[in-house]
């Protein structure tokens, strides 16, 4: 009889505890302000200058070609539009190789996104200067963010490849 009410008294403490965390996974809103990954405040400010000079169309990746052959220099890859929003990074190209990317924009408008964002968008900087181009591995759950991002990444080496 003990055991039956034990149960029962946990078995309600865990559906509690499941609908208290749904609630706060899904419903509740965070005033976090998040920046873009691995961006300072200075390249903030320079990060919207960009986004607005730069065009907004949506690029696809056309190749995943490796990055030998590229001029030196900061190119901005055209802002790719995913389901849940914007990416568009920025690489700088140094003696032919992408020494540097950054991500001038993402999907930050719910606190899903930026999770998600959080956790992916280092790991596919990382292996995108790893590979030297846009043919990099997808973190399971941010598809979005890997379309947008290889999207993006992918124009701004066509551009650096164009300038050599």
């Amino acid at each position: 009889m003990i055991k039956k009410i034990i149960r029962r008294f946990f078995l309600v403490l865990v559906a509690v505890v499941a609908l208290v965390d749904g609630y706060l996974v899904f419903f509740k809103n965070s005033n976090q302000t998040v920046s873009a990954v691995d961006s300072t405040e200075n390249q903030s400010s320079t990060s919207q200058d960009i986004q607005e000079s730069s065009s907004t169309e949506t690029s696809t990746p056309e190749s995943s070609e490796s990055s030998s052959g590229l001029a030196d220099g900061t190119y901005t890859g055209a802002s790719t539009q995913t389901k849940w929003g914007p990416v568009q990074v920025q690489i700088t190209v140094s003696s032919g190789q992408i020494t540097d990317i950054n991500v001038l924009s993402y999907p930050d408008s719910q606190q899903k996104s930026i999770m998600i964002n959080e956790q992916a968008l280092p790991v596919y900087q990382e292996e995108a200067l790893e590979t030297q181009g846009s043919s990099i591995n997808q973190v399971s759950g941010a598809t979005e963010t890997y379309k947008g991002f290889t999207g993006s990444l992918q124009d701004a080496i066509n551009q650096a490849e164009a300038s050599a």
